[in-house]
């Protein structure tokens, strides 16, 4: 009976003229652009230079800057009052204001300050452009200590940081395993969603509810199609990360394969339970967009998961979009293996079972 059901949804599948092309397309072309939309970095900061002191030490420091891919040197002017204005107007991020005789204070002090005030309106931005300014200013301060003490520079602590696992701070590098999971989901979690309720709309699941195939057999047939569904997203999800950016899995791709085992079929497996209690597509759409909506932003995908409120992690261990993110990030950024990731197959095991169990008992034959 079971290949029967199966032959049956594989044809409707294949019937339909748009479902095929998304499934394909879809995963293709969100991971060759959104990499470049969801990106974090932060450059191109627009700073006003506010110089009272017109030296060279003062100009090589405001060409230093320059230099840099982080700030955009947007304009000069005489007065703080003035500068500050182009902050609260919007037109810059940033204020670094050189004191007046900044060069001769250290020519002779060996030590002077710069003012640095930022537009905090846009925290993150406001943060980390005071951040990167300062380690330019710090980085100029020290050159200037070399060249005037170099006997101080032959006993100073030589300091250099050393990047785990994405040594270029790259953030695409951070989001793509993430943007992999987050279509598998809105495909593997959406298809199924719309799979029964149509059928409802269209009257042919009265004709499945009059044959003697059980409960566990027709959802079985339901989501063994968005399984195969899901195989080919994730293999068109590597092709892309590595034709566009690059990126392979430091690890073995098997474990990758294996995890999306289970985790299509749990998300699968929870679309199943929102068709169940819908009664028309639309229905079914908005319920699907306001969970899957709901799990990304509590699954680590845009932040760390450990940085999140208590109630915030206990909320998201419920979401197997947790479990999976950090299985891809694992397996192309550090290479783990299985035994480092136990922690997280498990889990989502249990994750899968209950959502099955709970769409086989939700759904309810009707003569």
């Amino acid at each position: 009976m079971l290949r029967y059901l199966l032959e049956k949804e594989f044809k409707q599948f294949f019937r339909n003229s748009f479902l095929p092309k998304m499934v394909v397309a879809l995963p293709f072309v969100a991971l060759a652009v959104f990499p470049l939309i969801a990106n974090m970095d932060v450059k191109n900061l627009s700073l006003v230079v506010v110089d009272n002191d017109h030296s060279t030490t003062s100009r090589r420091l405001e060409d230093k800057i320059a230099a840099s891919t982080y700030f955009n040197i947007v304009g000069y002017f005489a007065d703080s009052q003035s500068a500050l204005h182009s902050i609260e107007k919007g037109d810059a991020d940033l204020l670094l204001e050189i004191p007046p005789q900044f060069e001769q204070s250290l020519n002779r002090e060996n030590s002077a300050s710069v003012m640095i005030s930022a537009n905090a309106v846009n925290g993150m931005k406001g943060g980390l452009g005071s951040a990167y300014l300062t380690q330019i200013v710090g980085d100029y301060n020290r050159e200037i200590i070399v060249k005037q003490m170099p006997e101080v520079s032959t006993v100073a602590v030589d300091v250099r940081p050393l990047f785990r696992f994405n040594s270029e701070l790259n953030y695409r590098t951070f989001m793509i395993p993430a943007l992999m999971a987050m279509m598998l989901a809105m495909i593997c979690g959406f298809l199924p969603a719309l799979n029964i309720v149509s059928e409802k709309e269209n009257g042919t699941i009265e004709q499945m509810n009059v044959t003697p195939v059980g409960k566990f057999t027709l959802i079985i047939s339901k989501l063994i199609p968005y399984w195969a569904a899901g195989f080919v997203v994730i293999t068109l999800c590597m092709f892309t990360a590595f034709l566009f950016y690059g990126m392979i899995p430091k690890g073995s791709i098997l474990l990758i394969y294996l995890f999306a085992i289970v985790f299509i079929l749990s998300f699968s497996g929870f679309g199943l339970i929102v068709s169940n209690y819908s009664n028309n597509i639309q229905q079914a759409i908005f319920i699907m967009f306001f969970f899957v909506i709901t799990m990304i932003f509590l699954s680590g995908l845009y932040t760390p998961f450990q940085n999140m409120p208590e109630w915030a992690q206990i909320m998201g261990n419920a979401s197997p979009l947790k479990y999976f993110i950090q299985t891809l990030r694992m397996v192309y950024l550090k290479g783990a293996t299985f035994a480092e990731m136990q922690h997280l197959f498990y889990p989502l095991c249990g994750l899968t079972v209950f959502f099955n169990g709970w769409a086989v008992l939700s759904y309810r034959k009707k003569c």
